[in-house]
């Protein structure tokens, strides 16, 4: 940016002279030119202004650089225009830079008769200044007790190609703020600066700009008593965006003092009703942009602190689930199994305080118990809940370590946490030696979506602070690489499904004898003309496991049911287990022959005494949900 080529221009101007100075046994200056030989004119253009608002300034002096001083600002241009809004006598000073040292022309003084408030009436005037006949305080963006109010805080840090930013706003991108290639930002807040490179907090006092009478300036500087009260004149390019005051410096902190050589040639980053960024060149170090950060008096005064937010809670924080929803997620439905892992390449473990974690993935809690082997342990094991053979089972697989038993849920009252409880001491998936393994046979289920369980997961607390409302808590998500993921009908180990066409099945009273009767295969009923399932496919050794449903049976008691299955040669043959029967539900029953079985004559469920209290069978329906092999 043009502005701020010239502020680094001029500033290394004054150290090389500082230098040339204050090393005479090294260097000697060159011979200055005598006042005399200075060339250079100042006119008032009364075409343009007839009250001489207007002055025209040019340098023509050969190997020198400019320093205008017209009392409500300063130039460093060979050729510049002075346009004056109000009516005075005004001095305007040139001196010209040389190799030799500064030369000061005599003052030339400058009538003007006549206000001209055109030049201060455009907005930017009117937001720095309040407009003509008004005045205007900022104070710094910081308090004594190290509060900002509108910015993050009282100082930013920009590349020296910075400059306006877009439409003014505070900076956020580098869209319409960059105009070069040192461009870049670091906008702090307090604690990031302070100590090395801000000396606050505190009142650092108040600045006035006057539009009354003149451009007047008026500072305060309670924080370096070295600069008290100043006043002085100012003046607004508006068209560059620059700033520049005499007699007068803006609000600062010390800790940059030395390092900027000029105090009064200001960059305007934003400037708006409420806040404006003054910039200045750091010459220490790498050069940079010095943000000041401003807010007005007004806006300081009727500022109030925003209420408090009372952070939400996380996603699905102490879910509630409607009655045998949490077991449908756990097991995917009866005659189901549903196989769960530790979230270990995404965010396995947290600490979930009065309802909010803090951790985003493994990373995070790698510094205080995650580790390579605990992601090495979630990648090999996994749990599988179930619920066959009638009841709800769980199976762990720990590193080829594998345990089992079954499980209950409790979400018995309305706004507790549901709790599923492992029986035989059962634990979620540990790491041998690590002080995160749970050990509570407990698991407390923190969060959960219960319409988005697939993607969310569960998260499984097993310690809990209540002084500080704390879970530590295990994120466990469905193992697509052991079950596919979607629940269902997965086929439990060591078990082959039997496949059965439900349009084929027959039930009800089929023998006339006050029992009703599912039917999968008789070969001496309805079924043997054909057959629901492939008789030939029914070989094993160890049991056979039948998962049905009954709806519509308008029951509610209690009765025997069991399978009955006879083999191909009538050998081996028999009832399975009883189990009792409500009424409406899912129940698995089974068969556990005395030896090996290959084929079927008679595989049929009787629930005894259940026909004859039906009021309407033609209500009735009944499905096999699963049959299930076992050797």
């Amino acid at each position: 940016m043009k502005t701020i080529d010239y502020i680094l221009k001029i500033s290394l101007i004054g150290v090389l002279l500082f230098g040339a100075y204050s090393c005479e046994d090294e260097y000697e200056l060159e011979d200055k030119p005598a006042v005399e030989q200075l060339q250079f004119s100042i006119v008032q253009d009364y075409d343009i202004d007839p009250g001489g608002n207007t002055v025209i300034v040019t340098n023509n002096t050969p190997g020198t650089t400019a320093v205008w001083d017209y009392g409500t600002g300063k130039s460093y241009k060979v050729h510049d225009t002075i346009q004056y809004a109000f009516a005075g006598d005004y001095t305007i000073q040139f001196t010209a830079v040389t190799d030799g040292g500064l030369v000061d022309a005599d003052p030339v003084n400058v009538s003007v008769t006549d206000d001209n408030l055109s030049y201060v009436s455009d907005p930017l005037w009117i937001m720095l200044s309040g407009g003509p006949g008004n005045s205007k305080t900022w104070v710094l963006d910081v308090d004594e007790n190290g509060q900002s109010k509108y910015f993050t805080g009282p100082m930013f840090f920009f590349g020296t190609d910075n400059g306006w930013l877009q439409e003014g706003e505070p900076f956020a991108t580098f869209d319409g703020g960059c105009y070069g290639e040192d461009c870049w930002n670091w906008s702090p807040d307090l604690g990031g600066i302070q100590g090395w490179g801000f000396s606050g907090p505190g009142d650092f006092g108040e600045m006035t700009f006057s539009l009354e009478g003149g451009p007047y300036l008026t500072v305060e500087h309670l924080m370096q008593p070295e600069y008290g009260s100043q006043s002085g004149t100012y003046y607004l390019d508006k068209d560059n965006h620059t700033l520049t005051t005499s007699g007068a410096t803006i609000i600062h902190d010390s800790a940059y003092e030395d390092c900027v050589e000029d105090w009064n040639n200001i960059v305007v980053l934003s400037l708006t009703e409420d806040y404006m960024q003054l910039g200045v060149i750091r010459g220490c170090g790498d050069p940079a942009l010095l943000s000041y950060n401003f807010i007005s008096k007004e806006y300081a005064d009727n500022w109030t602190p925003p209420e408090p937010e009372e952070p939400e809670p996380d996603e699905g924080f102490q879910p509630t689930f409607e009655e045998g929803e949490l077991l449908q997620i756990l097991t995917g439905g009866p005659a189901a199994g549903r196989y769960w892992k530790l979230d270990g390449t995404g965010n396995p473990v947290d600490w979930i305080i009065g309802g909010i974690g803090w951790t985003t993935d493994a990373s995070s809690s790698y510094n205080w118990g995650w580790n390579d082997d605990w992601t090495a342990t979630a990648e090999n094991s996994y749990i599988r809940f179930d619920q066959y053979g009638g009841t709800q089972n769980y199976f762990k697989n720990e590193n080829g370590v594998e345990s089992s038993g079954t499980f209950t849920i409790d979400q018995s009252e309305s706004g507790d946490y549901a709790t599923i409880t492992l029986s035989d001491g059962g634990t979620l998936i540990q790491s041998e030696g690590s002080w995160l393994s749970p050990t509570t046979s407990t698991l407390t289920v923190v969060k959960a979506v219960p319409d988005d369980f697939e993607s969310f997961g569960l998260w499984f607390g097993t310690s809990y602070n209540p002084d500080n409302d704390e879970w530590l808590s295990f994120h466990y998500i469905i193992n697509n690489n052991v079950s596919g993921g979607g629940g269902g009908n997965v086929t439990p180990p060591g078990g082959t499904e039997v496949v059965v066409d439900n349009s084929l099945i027959d039930y009800g009273d089929l023998e006339m004898n006050g029992n009703l009767r599912i039917e999968l295969y008789n070969d001496f009923g309805s079924t043997a003309a054909n057959p629901p399932l492939d008789t030939s496919e029914l070989m094993f050794g160890d049991r056979v496991e039948v998962t049905f449903t009954l709806s519509g049976t308008g029951l509610a008691g209690n009765y025997d049911a069991s399978v009955y299955y006879a083999d191909a040669d009538w050998s081996p043959n028999g009832n399975g287990e009883t189990i009792n029967v409500t009424g409406d539900g899912t129940y698995t029953v089974t068969f556990d022959p005395d030896s090996a079985v290959e084929g079927n004559v008679v595989f049929v469920i009787d629930i005894v005494g259940m026909g004859t209290d039906i009021a309407d069978m033609n209500a009735v329906t009944a499905t096999i949900d699963s049959v299930y092999m076992f050797d």
